[in-house]
């Protein structure tokens, strides 16, 4: 499905009967494309969560197998503990306040940025990257450590979720993702998504944002979770095969309903088999 087939609007949530969100909340979501910061992980839950990444990354990196710290992705549907994140129902609560209450979670992806990563993650319209239609995927950004603006936190610029598709081009500088927005400047000035480890935000597939090299001493690891309505279509055979019900159900059967994973199957899924096509973030 291409650019021209899918619907990349924003529709603005509607909900007079959310439960966890306020309703001065969903109307600075409507109005910002993002919001942040959201706490539902204690001091433990979320060195557990820091320590789960580093043994992630440590079976990874001794796989020598092309790998890097980028290369986590997809993997909720292969690995219990991502499962049982993107499952959470304290994130979930969160979400189905945006989605309702028929949704999946489609994929997952560990954004680690190490100490003096030269790489940036360019600017970017997620749902650019999609073959989904509508353009209704809400994404989670899981803080694993602290994220701040010396070690490159992600950055939104608000509003841009309602203006479009906006113009792009090859990134030209090392870059995680290849896409890069042109003339972002004259979208105003970005906000920093500044979060504590164990803290997450939530914004719009349709929001421009990036982020910056990593140039400090500190490592900024967050998991992104994708979630979107089951009433969203996928264009291409296979986006629809790793996917979670995780409130409601698929009355159309188009989702497939992965059930939690047998352990941590790190090996089976190698890098170069992945789709890092849906890996914005």
């Amino acid at each position: 499905m291409n650019t021209n087939e899918r619907d990349l609007s924003f529709a603005p949530i509607e909900n007079d009967a959310s439960k966890i969100l306020s309703a001065r909340q969903i109307e600075c979501y409507n109005r910002d494309g993002f919001l942040k910061p959201f706490g539902v992980f204690d001091e433990a839950q979320t060195r557990a969560n820091r320590e789960y990444f580093d043994w992630l990354l440590g079976q990874v990196g001794a796989a020598d197998d092309g790998r890097d710290q980028y290369s986590i992705n997809g993997y909720h549907t292969y690995c219990a503990g991502i499962w049982d994140l993107a499952t959470d129902a304290r994130i979930l609560d969160h979400v189905s306040d945006l989605l309702g209450e028929n949704f999946v979670c489609w994929g997952s992806h560990f954004f680690c940025k190490l100490p003096h990563d030269p790489k940036a993650v360019h600017w970017h319209q997620d749902a650019s990257y999609w073959p989904l239609s509508p353009a209704r995927t809400v994404t989670v950004w899981l803080a694993i450590d602290d994220a701040d603006e010396e070690n490159a936190s992600m950055m939104f610029l608000p509003g841009t979720h309602k203006i479009g598709h906006l113009k792009w081009r090859e990134a030209s500088t090392p870059s995680v993702l290849n896409q890069e927005i042109e003339n972002v400047e004259q979208f105003g000035a970005p906000v920093f998504d500044e979060l504590r480890a164990g803290d997450f935000s939530l914004h719009a597939d349709m929001l421009a944002h990036g982020s910056l090299p990593n140039a400090s001493n500190r490592r900024r690891c967050g998991l992104t979770l994708r979630y979107c309505p089951m009433s969203v279509s996928t264009g291409e055979s296979g986006w629809n095969r790793d996917s979670i019900w995780c409130r409601g159900e698929d009355e159309l059967k188009h989702w497939a309903n992965n059930p939690r994973p047998d352990g941590e199957n790190i090996d089976l899924r190698t890098w170069h088999n992945q789709a890092t096509a849906i890996a914005a973030g």
